[in-house]
């Protein structure tokens, strides 16, 4: 792990590629990446800039998700962790990380493509918290083809559902919950941006996640409540090498990038944190890109 609080040149912080080749089944386990991703399990640290506060996030055993949920818990919240049933293993580290700051954590795995365990999902969330002010939706499906033809109605609805529907559930569920000055936010894309031919309906969905999400904002500032969205680039998760990209493309990934190498998601979990906490108190409607140089537009 990478010491985050020493000057250092960020091209070489990290990991470099090439990698090995390592083809996971969806949806993946983060434990057997090599090299394993850097969550901010021993280098992020907080300085209670959320303490108190009620957070659920989606997607939280592995990437982006659990840099948010450890980042959130060291900063001093309280996290519901979201995951599907084959995730368990990653799963139980998030939760024993959290509950080493003496934090509360609780585990919800089920499937968000359900409808009605999205609402349940919320509901489990505010009873065992006691409320909710943290809402970051982050899961996601990405699975690369190569061609239009190759792509499914079963693909395109999966990712539709996981990506969207999902986000529109919890989000319709959750905001009679929150409170003023609670949070919303939502995981899109540099894909949204510069999408990639053999990422035609994950690229469409992370379109659609940042219109929802600015639309939203306009929504929930009447209520005193913020929302904005996190594009991230090439980050170094399993969601990369269970499917959602080439075996050949895994091996260079991130070398394409400005750095050389993939964020880790420690990297990208301070966003999250601003965007939460009361120092982000005069931003919403916004997309806060973090693409190792690439921009979006």
């Amino acid at each position: 792990m990478a010491d985050r609080l020493t000057l250092q040149d960020p091209r070489t912080q990290y990991p470099v590629p090439p990698f090995p080749k390592q083809p996971q089944p969806v949806p993946g386990i983060a434990a057997q990446m090599n090299p394993k991703p850097d969550h901010g399990e021993e280098s992020y640290v907080g300085s209670g800039k959320l303490t108190g506060r009620k957070a659920l996030v989606t997607g939280a055993d592995s990437g982006i998700g659990r840099a948010a949920a450890i980042a959130y818990a060291r900063e001093g919240a309280d996290v519901a962790l979201s995951y599907l049933p084959a995730e368990e293993e990653d799963a139980k580290a998030v939760v024993a990380l959290i509950e080493a700051e003496g934090r509360k954590a609780i585990a919800l795995p089920g499937d968000i493509t359900d409808e009605n365990w999205c609402r349940d999902l919320v509901a489990q969330t505010v009873e065992q918290l006691g409320g909710l002010d943290i809402l970051v939706i982050n899961a996601g499906r990405q699975q690369y083809r190569d061609a239009i033809d190759e792509v499914s109605s079963d693909d395109f609805d999966r990712t539709m559902k996981t990506n969207l529907y999902a986000m529109h559930w919890i989000a319709q569920a959750a905001v009679p919950h929150l409170p003023a000055g609670a949070s919303v936010i939502t995981t899109a894309s540099v894909q949204a941006y510069e999408p990639s031919a053999i990422l035609l309906d994950y690229a469409t969905t992370k379109a659609g996640i940042v219109a929802y999400t600015k639309a939203l904002a306009k929504q929930l500032i009447e209520k005193g409540i913020r929302a904005n969205v996190v594009a991230p680039g090439p980050f170094w998760t399993v969601l990369q090498s269970s499917g959602g990209q080439p075996q050949e493309k895994v091996m260079e990934f991130g070398k394409q990038s400005q750095f050389g190498r993939p964020g880790q998601p420690v990297e990208i979990a301070p966003v999250y944190v601003l965007l939460a906490s009361q120092e982000g108190s005069y931003i919403t409607g916004e997309v806060f890109g973090v693409t190792g140089g690439a921009g979006i537009a």
